[in-house]
């Protein structure tokens, strides 16, 4: 089981900015900063982080568990009005009963968000 991931990203203002709205719609908040890092979780635990100044490398793909389609569809809308770049819009997924949609962050990482109940 993981416990939680973490990105670099270059601008970490600009990265704090769209993850706090793109995370809302999935009960994510921010938690803690430190350092240059932002802790976002549910229920006071912080389970993704992101780093600032740092120069990524490869980007990432990291998918983020919702509890309903509704918000498959509210967080890919939020994200793309925080700035990020659609890659995949909500809609069914090759595994039984997964629905998701695929957002690009500011850094280009592929970030997801997945339901995986029946419709």
């Amino acid at each position: 089981m993981i416990d939680h991931v973490g990105l670099d990203v270059r601008d970490y203002q600009k990265s704090l900015a769209f993850y706090r709205k793109a995370l809302a719609p999935l009960d994510y908040e921010l938690i803690v900063e430190i350092q240059g890092w932002a802790g976002f979780g549910r229920g006071g635990v912080p389970t993704f982080w992101i780093r600032g100044g740092r120069q990524t490398s490869q980007a990432v793909h990291i998918a983020l568990r919702a509890k309903s389609r509704e918000q498959v569809g509210a967080f890919h809308a939020a994200a793309l009005a925080a700035g990020g770049r659609d890659n995949g819009e909500p809609g069914p997924r090759p595994h039984e009963h997964d629905y998701g949609a695929f957002v690009e962050d500011p850094d280009g990482h592929n970030i997801e968000a997945v339901c995986g109940e029946p419709a």
